[in-house]
């Protein structure tokens, strides 16, 4: 098969898997299953899955006081403060808006990037942020924009997960990965969120026992820990062949893509001002996004990534 026909193929394969984490995590949380007990669980299955991929590649695990520090770090900021909102929010929004809302995480990397002196000030970059708080707008002020007017209270957490994924992308992009490559840092980080969510989740009464029966839910969650692990590492197998630019364009299929499962198999509808809020997103997305004159050619490190 051609090379670039490859390469288009995992990058909208990619994007079409994280954009259906949406929806699954719609259904993992219709039973009643609380954050903590669905986030042990999704750390387990990537401790397993990118664990696995790295030991086939024969990439061994230096386990240093950095390695350490850097993995718990990542499992807070990256995974459990991030799916701990998008488990409550998904419960109290359409799942087509958490997946306009995700699209926010590179227009909300740039300021911070600006202020600890990570990047430089652009006026495209500046315009892109603009767009994004006016899709965020689009989506809060009118009455009409959310099928009730009270799922506009739950934007603001929505938009944490976006905004804990932009502290990780600078976190990594500053401090690096402690010399871990991607996907033994993602697998480190994911072994630690075992050991940090296990307490959290008995102690708050989530705990899960997905061996009792297996539905819906559990199968929802199973596939999300798997879709998420097995997306991470094509898309850093596509950065590392053709660029991180080209696979920062995963961020327009995970958004496009997250709104078509949720029309497809939740039946949800949308108004013309979320329509217009997409809009504004992806213009915003399409802004922000870092060009080859700045340098980012090179494969990316673990906080790089459009995340779900």
């Amino acid at each position: 098969m051609n090379r670039n026909l490859t390469l288009f193929l995992l990058l909208g394969g990619v994007g079409t898997g994280w954009g259906s984490t949406q929806v699954l995590g719609k259904w993992a949380t219709s039973t009643g299953y609380q954050p903590f007990g669905l986030i042990f669980w999704q750390f387990v299955i990537a401790t397993l899955v990118l664990g696995g991929v790295a030991v086939a590649r024969g990439r061994s695990f230096q386990i240093t006081r950095p390695a350490i520090r850097f993995a718990v770090v990542i499992a807070i900021i990256g995974t459990i403060i991030p799916n701990f909102t998008f488990y409550w929010a998904i419960t109290r929004l359409p799942a087509g808006i958490m997946s306009i809302v995700i699209a926010a995480v590179p227009m909300m990397a740039f300021p911070i990037a600006l202020l600890i002196g990570m990047d430089r000030f652009s006026y495209a970059r500046l315009a892109g942020l603009c767009a994004g708080l006016l899709g965020v707008a689009l989506i809060a002020l009118p009455e009409a924009s959310l099928p009730s007017a009270a799922m506009a209270v739950a934007l603001p957490v929505a938009l944490l997960g976006p905004l804990f994924y932009a502290f990780e992308s600078n976190f990594v992009a500053w401090h690096g990965t402690a010399g871990l490559g991607a996907i033994q840092a993602m697998a480190l980080s994911s072994a630690f969120g075992v050991v940090l969510t296990l307490p959290l989740t008995l102690g708050m009464g989530q705990w899960i026992n997905p061996f009792v029966s297996f539905g819906l839910a559990e199968w929802s969650l199973v596939a999300t820990a798997t879709i998420h692990a097995l997306a991470y590492a094509t898309y850093v197998w596509i950065a590392g062949a053709a660029g991180a630019v080209f696979a920062a364009q995963t961020a327009y299929i995970v958004t496009g893509s997250g709104i078509v499962w949720a029309m497809l198999l939740l039946g949800e509808r949308y108004s013309g001002w979320v329509w217009a809020a997409l809009g504004a997103m992806m213009v915003g997305v399409l802004l922000v996004q870092p060009r080859k004159a700045d340098g980012v050619e090179a494969a990316p490190d673990a906080g790089e990534t459009p995340h779900q």
